[in-house]
């Protein structure tokens, strides 16, 4: 089988890397001309791993025809683009494919899971299915072969478990799940959570508070992933608290890196007028923050980190109010 992988960012050079050292036949598709001349001729993304030397047989193209004859086409590039990706590649498929979806976050407009979005855009005569590849996982950990584990998450299991064999080898084991909703909702809604995470850490706070945030930030997950249709279990899992603790504990995290800055300086301005870097939380909090008002999900902490992005409010402050809620038992 061959597989295309679309995005020569970090996770897609790392994902189609783990596919050379499987032997399998694959090519990395990227539209910035610098990362693929580096692939191409030096065997690095300098742009994105400095020092690490990749695996000799792993070529990239800026031809996105290459698509044409794929069985299997891997997007890793971030959730505003793959609307538009999806757009660009179905007239260019010759047949049906399996699309695996690395992305964590929301459709930017119309709030659609990114398996949602993936379905509107690929026609059915050249889309078998979709596979979310999510989990705890960074790109700078799995390019130089750390053990990591993720999970193939799909409706298809027969095309969950051709993903799962795909992928997996002595450093990167995959696990398969089929709670499409609670899935890709926890690798999305952690995300804004990670940004609080990096907000207290900026703000000087230590472990026994991003221990209470991420202890909490769960419930939450939990409470509004079980109302959009997911299942509770899912949660306790790769694609909940497994991805969450990664993403909000790492500094590899862009999510931590942003609340950071954000909670060093005790405001957002400065991220809203200097960030250029995608930062998937930012988005889910204004995504999931509307939503949990419209149905009345109880989201404290969702609620404080848009208050402290969209609103202004003093990091420092929200910090309190959170902690100054009405008490009650833990659930």
């Amino acid at each position: 089988m061959k597989t295309v992988v679309i995005g020569s960012g970090s996770w897609g050079t790392a994902l189609a890397q783990v596919l050379c050292d499987n032997g399998q036949d694959v090519i990395l598709y990227g539209n910035c001309r610098e990362q693929i001349e580096d692939i191409e001729q030096n065997h690095r993304n300098s742009m994105f791993f400095e020092d690490v030397e990749l695996h000799p047989d792993l070529h990239a193209t800026l031809e996105v025809e290459v698509v044409a004859d794929a069985d299997i086409i891997v997007l890793s590039v971030p959730t505003i683009a793959i609307e538009s990706v999806c757009r660009q590649i179905d007239p260019l498929l010759k047949k049906s494919v399996i699309v695996v979806n690395t992305s964590k976050g929301f459709h930017p407009e119309t709030n659609e899971r990114i398996s949602e979005v993936i379905r509107r855009f690929i026609s059915p005569a050249h889309l078998h299915s979709v596979v979310s590849l999510i989990g705890p996982s960074h790109a700078e950990e799995v390019v130089i072969r750390l053990l990591t584990a993720i999970c193939a998450v799909s409706l298809n299991d027969d095309d969950a478990k051709v993903i799962q064999e795909l992928f997996s080898n002595d450093y990167l084991r995959v696990y398969t799940g089929n709670d499409e909703i609670g899935s890709e909702t926890g690798v999305a809604l952690k995300n804004a959570i990670a940004v609080a995470s990096g907000v207290l850490s900026g703000l000087g706070y230590g472990d026994n508070t991003r221990a209470a945030l991420m202890t909490r930030g769960l419930a939450e997950m939990i409470r509004f992933g079980v109302a959009m249709g997911g299942k509770a279990e899912t949660f306790i899992g790769l694609t909940g608290i497994g991805d969450l603790i990664v993403t909000c504990s790492s500094r590899h995290s862009r999510n931590f890196q942003a609340g950071y800055e954000i909670g060093k300086a005790n405001d957002a301005q400065a991220f809203w007028k200097y960030n250029k870097k995608t930062v998937e939380g930012v988005r889910t909090a204004k995504v999931v923050h509307e939503l949990a008002e419209k149905m009345g999900i109880e989201m404290p902490i969702v609620n404080e980190i848009y208050s402290v992005l969209y609103e202004g409010k003093d990091p420092k402050r929200s910090a309190r109010d959170l902690m100054l809620r009405d008490l009650k038992p833990e659930a």
